[in-house]
């Protein structure tokens, strides 16, 4: 075996005995979860709780960093194919019983085990033997995931992945208890927090873990709340410290009123809208697709009916990530009156006019934003192509399963935030063995640029192998990016210990509600 070298990254507790705060922290969340099964929450108010009432070896810190968290420290091969994990041995579920190493294997094969369906399982697809568990030829136990004792755990790659500490950090990587029940909401937990009530569509209640002392605040409320107006209104009566989002078109109200309150940030994501390719209109008609992205006026959408800081975008991967260099879209750079004559070419060429009109569906989840979205979409393809939208609204649960299953579904609401700060988290949405490829797009040339990359060291030879797959999928247009995501939320002078980052992760461990600051 090669020489292993030490890396111990160790996470001091805080101290709480004189600095607990007894004051409920109020939270808006966003749309009801769709699931606190680690293996199945996919929205981000999934996985912001699911990072509140468990931990995986890594966690973050207020920065958005991955920090030591269930692993006391590390050690990794030359090669970064072999990790061996020392599990803090205060580690806690909230029934008292150790967080063992075991729990960690029993999590991940069960996270890549065909009959589990996870979403999330193709994040774990570096380990020895994963995509063979996931096809279903060898069993669970064949993943590189070993526990050599309670507190040593062994992790084995197919290659190297250096995001891989950041991974670690998402909640399908987490462990699952011998004790817990196929309810995942009945615990036990082994975060900094319990779950102890939920109302559906109403509040979920979280309470310190007494097995833990990592959480400034002992309770904390979240909220779901669909509408952003409402939950503006909720926010302005007192009724929350910290909202998911902010209302479109109040941008220049808020900054004007509550400016010191409104924290809009640089955000890994881009929203696009994804066209499915199992069904009529879009089957082999990739110029039917450019013509539909080419008659967006993302300036407008951004600066009138967003409203809310958001950049246009053309791309799938947003800026921000290194030297990566995002592969626009053809004709971005030209002007929106160009690039609508070209749309209206290409229309007519895929046999569509004012006497015979494409007809769509636009699908998406309830939000008044997305609504303003899909309207302002809408209104742009019929002035531009003539074409006759039809807007259909479901909840998020009916939503995600008609995407997923692409049956009914023809355009969609899209959107991706990065999981880990490389462009293959964005690229790899569209391979074709995804189970996040609600496109259904299939190309084996992108699948070899992809594997080619997921061979190679964090390089600029790797850079440019992923470019070239960015450009195949600008060219192709299985979606239709519109905007580069902001962090936007409204933060109460009085809550302590937010701090802004480009993942918008924010742990309720970190933050408490103190006297409100009247200066």
């Amino acid at each position: 075996m090669k020489t292993l070298s030490r890396i111990v990254v160790l996470l001091v507790a805080p101290l709480l005995s004189s600095l607990v705060h007894t004051a409920p922290l109020m939270r808006g969340l966003g749309p009801e979860p769709d699931s606190l099964d680690i293996h199945h929450g996919q929205g981000v108010s999934s996985l912001n709780i699911l990072r509140d009432i468990r931990e995986g070896l890594l966690t973050v810190n207020a920065q958005g960093q991955a920090v030591a968290g269930a692993a006391a420290g590390w050690e990794v091969s030359r090669d970064g194919t072999r990790y061996r994990f020392e599990i803090d041995p205060s580690a806690r579920w909230s029934d008292g019983q150790p967080v063992t190493a075991d729990d960690f294997a029993r999590g991940w094969r069960r996270a890549l085990d065909p009959a589990t369906a996870s979403a999330n399982a193709q994040l774990l697809s570096a380990v020895k033997n994963a995509r063979a568990v996931l096809a279903g030829t060898v069993e669970p136990e064949m993943l590189g995931i070993e526990a050599v004792d309670d507190e040593t755990l062994k992790i084995e790659l197919e290659q190297p992945v250096p995001w891989l500490l950041y991974l670690l950090t998402h909640p399908v990587s987490y462990p699952l208890s011998q004790n817990g029940s196929d309810d995942h909401r009945q615990g036990p937990f082994n975060g900094a927090y319990m779950l102890q009530s939920w109302v559906p569509n109403a509040e979920l209640v979280l309470q310190a873990n007494p097995h833990r002392s990592a959480a400034f605040t002992p309770t904390v409320k979240w909220f779901p709340v669909q509408d952003p107006a409402s939950e503006l209104a909720r926010y302005r009566a007192g009724e929350l410290h910290i909202t998911e989002t902010i209302p479109p078109g109040r941008y220049r109200w808020l900054v004007a009123n509550l400016g010191r309150e409104l924290q809009v940030h640089p955000y890994l994501g881009t929203f696009f809208l994804g066209l499915n390719l199992r069904r009529e209109p879009f089957v082999a008609q990739p110029g039917l697709r450019r013509a539909l992205a080419l008659a967006i006026d993302r300036g407008k959408l951004t600066d009138l009916v967003l409203a809310s800081g958001e950049q246009p975008a053309f791309s799938l991967v947003p800026p921000g990530l290194g030297e990566y260099q995002p592969q626009a879209m053809a004709l971005s750079a030209t002007l929106q009156a160009e690039r609508e004559e070209e749309a209206r070419s290409l229309y007519r060429a895929a046999g569509y006019s004012a006497e015979k009109p494409l007809r769509l569906q636009l699908r998406f989840n309830t939000s008044s934003t997305h609504r303003r979205m899909a309207i302002a979409v809408a209104a742009m393809w019929k002035q531009v192509l003539g074409v006759h939208t039809e807007l259909v609204n479901e909840e998020w649960k009916v939503y995600v399963n008609n995407r997923r299953h692409g049956v009914v579904t023809q355009v969609f609401r899209g959107g991706w935030i990065a999981d880990y700060a490389d462009p293959s988290n964005f690229l790899d949405l569209f391979d074709s063995r995804s189970e996040q490829n609600w496109s259904g797009y299939a190309s084996a040339e992108l699948d070899r640029y992809l594997d080619t990359a997921r061979r190679m060291p964090a390089n600029r030879q790797r850079r440019r192998v992923l470019q070239q797959a960015e450009q195949l999928l600008m060219n192709d247009l299985p979606l239709i990016p519109l905007y580069y995501y902001v962090s936007r939320h409204l933060v109460k002078p009085e809550v302590e210990g937010f701090v802004p980052n480009v993942m918008d992760v924010h742990l309720s461990r970190y933050l408490t509600v103190g006297e409100r600051n009247t200066q």
